[in-house]
């Protein structure tokens, strides 16, 4: 299925829509009480659209999809921080939340630098291609809470975390974080404050990409150096002190966080200048495994609002779930959107039998994508091959259309083909019609009827593959510590930065844990050497140019097995206002949308919540 038949079956998908993003949603006035017809009313400059005017107070309740542990809240030891660090702990950049939508709609986890705005950083300039100047905003203050104790963000401050991370300054005896390849490996020259609102960063040589790092790389968040030095890291969430909406004021490991309003914070609202934020008293993320409770959460109004942002998400990954919910609660908002394929494959590459890429070759072409797009995904799935770089990410990939006649023959599905691969890579039928046996390891919360709908179509060519179910930690280990065998489920068509999304093949990320760890285990002095050339590149044309042959060298190279790609959904309640199916702020700031939408409280009590 081409990508633009793809986006016809969602524009069908979605019926009447009452904004941009909001599939399914009903019109005011059919399903919403009377009250709503009672509230002033305001433009949402981003959508056009008019909404409730903003509100104060209330508590918003998210699931969880099981982050919140202590992983999840220090970046110097990998992981997204942002699972719960988002709104507590801020960056010196963010994405412009005032957007017009139909510009960019905030639905991709790639945020382009053309995008972002400043927020510790009131504004920047580059004077060479090697120095960036950073003007840090007056009047930011650490939350009230100890060892900060309200006292002024300031330029050491951000020195101080960017020291820790690279291992300069105070941190060089120690080192810097083995976790966060892409920002360690900028050739940093000296990090200084010039002056208490000024920071200076001096590199070596100039790379594309610096500037986006410093400004939201997903480990960039600005720490409380009192409270690392009096503590050593951030691990134990008690230690978690932001300059951000949010204080982080309670975590039950497997049951709940608890954000409060920082009633000092320093922003207000993009779209209305006037108004200070957060909006809302309080948040509460519910970890929630199963999507079945999640979902009677939602009709039972208990839970306001299932998505991406918040924790590690909890959006909707079944079709046939979003549906039911569209029938069952037609006043429910679902916002379908799509940044990754979720349910790929990948290999331990570098051991038998997926050492042999006739092997990995006829793992992809045992895979009939467009009966299982109109069979398992109703046709809603985007069937067209990618490697691990989305098609967000313009200029940076090649698109399906452009690779070679023979390489899209062998991302197409012919059993026989694969069969013959197989034989000629030394893997005949056994006596029970079996070729060889390998494992599948996948996380609890994946969508495991897909992969058992993939072993099955595996089985047919003759690979038994049995389904290890892990739950997330254990599946984290597995994969970055290359214990698992055989197989893994991995993402794929990922708009996220391309560097980013590839580094894990480089052979320097064997041993990490952390993102950018390998999966695979590959060793491919090629890939390693076009990685590097791609990193140092001075200029964006470049680095694209460098990219797309990894794209293309990847995919030559099978190192995953493509799925189809199908929407997912974040849902909410309709009394949530101002939210438009926006999941990313800015390379892992997700949380932090919660801090500009609200709970019209009439709407709700007189739906009976």
């Amino acid at each position: 299925m081409t990508q633009v038949t793809f986006r016809t079956c969602l524009a069908v998908l979605a019926g009447l829509v009452l904004t941009a993003t909001g599939l399914w949603a009903s019109a005011a006035g059919e399903q919403e009480p009377a009250a709503a017809m009672d509230k002033e009313m305001v433009m949402d400059p981003s959508t056009g659209e008019m909404v409730t005017a903003p509100e104060y107070g209330g508590t918003f309740t998210f699931a969880n999809r099981g982050c919140g542990t202590t992983y999840y809240i220090d970046s110097w030891f990998g992981g997204f921080a942002g699972s719960t660090q988002a709104g507590v702990t801020e960056k010196l950049g963010i994405a412009r939340w005032e957007i017009d939508r139909d510009v960019f709609n905030l639905q991709s986890g790639y945020v382009p630098l053309s995008v972002v705005t400043g927020s510790l950083a009131e504004s920047w300039e580059q004077p060479d291609p090697n120095t960036y100047i950073f003007h840090i905003r007056e009047g930011v203050h650490w939350h009230d809470k100890a060892p900060m104790n309200g006292r002024e963000l300031t330029a050491e401050d951000v020195v101080f975390n960017w020291h820790r991370m690279m291992g300069m300054g105070e941190f060089a005896a120690a080192g810097g974080s083995p976790h966060q390849g892409q920002i360690t490996a900028i050739p940093f020259e000296s990090i200084t404050a010039s002056d208490r609102y000024t920071v200076v960063f001096k590199t070596t040589e100039a790379q594309k990409d610096t500037l986006r790092n410093l400004l939201i790389h997903h480990a960039a968040w600005v720490y409380p150096p009192e409270a690392i030095q009096e503590h050593g890291d951030l691990q134990d969430w008690r230690h978690s002190v932001g300059t951000g909406p949010y204080m982080l004021t309670d975590v039950v490991d497997g049951v709940s966080t608890t954000f409060t309003k920082n009633p000092d914070y320093w922003g207000f609202d993009e779209k209305y200048p006037e108004n200070r934020l957060p909006y809302i008293d309080e948040l509460t993320g519910l970890f929630i495994a199963e999507e079945a409770t999640i979902v009677a959460g939602l009709r039972s109004g208990s839970i306001d609002y299932i998505g991406l942002p918040g924790g590690c998400g909890a959006q909707l990954s079944s079709i046939d779930q979003a549906e039911s919910l569209r029938k069952s609660n037609p006043e429910l908002m679902l916002a379908a959107w799509a940044y990754r394929a979720e349910n790929a494959f990948t290999f331990k590459i570098m051991e038998p039998p997926f050492n042999d890429i006739n092997v990995r070759k006829a793992m992809q072409m045992a895979l009939d994508l467009e009966t299982i797009n109109d069979t398992y995904y109703k046709g809603f799935a985007d069937t067209t091959p990618r490697t691990r770089i989305g098609d967000a990410l313009v200029g940076f990939t090649v698109p399906f259309d452009e690779w070679p006649e023979d390489l899209k023959e062998e991302y197409a599905y012919n059993p026989q083909e694969s069969e013959q691969l197989l034989d000629e890579a030394g893997y005949p039928r056994g006596a029970d019609g079996m070729r060889f046996k390998t494992d599948l390891s996948v996380i609890d919360t994946s969508d495991i009827d897909y992969f058992q709908l993939a072993a099955q179509y595996w089985k047919e060519i003759g690979v038994d593959v049995d389904i290890i179910v892990l739950d997330r930690p254990a599946w984290i280990s597995a994969t970055t510590g290359l214990t698992y065998e055989g197989m893994a489920s991995t993402v794929a068509a990922y708009d996220f930065d391309a560097l980013e999304a590839i580094r894990e093949y480089h052979s320097s990320s064997i041993g990490k844990t952390g993102t950018g760890s390998s999966y695979t285990g590959l060793r491919d002095p090629v890939f390693d050497a076009l990685f590097d050339a791609a990193q140092a590149a001075g200029t964006v044309d470049e680095q694209q140019r460098v990219i797309r042959e990894l794209d293309l060298y990847l995919a030559e190279n099978h190192v995953l097995v493509w799925s189809p790609k199908p929407p997912q959904f974040n849902v909410s309640q309709p009394w949530i206002k101002g939210y438009n199916g926006e999941i990313d702020l800015g390379w892992g700031d997700r949380a932090t949308i919660f801090s500009r939408i609200w709970i019209d409280p009439d709407l709700k009590q007189e739906m009976g919540h």
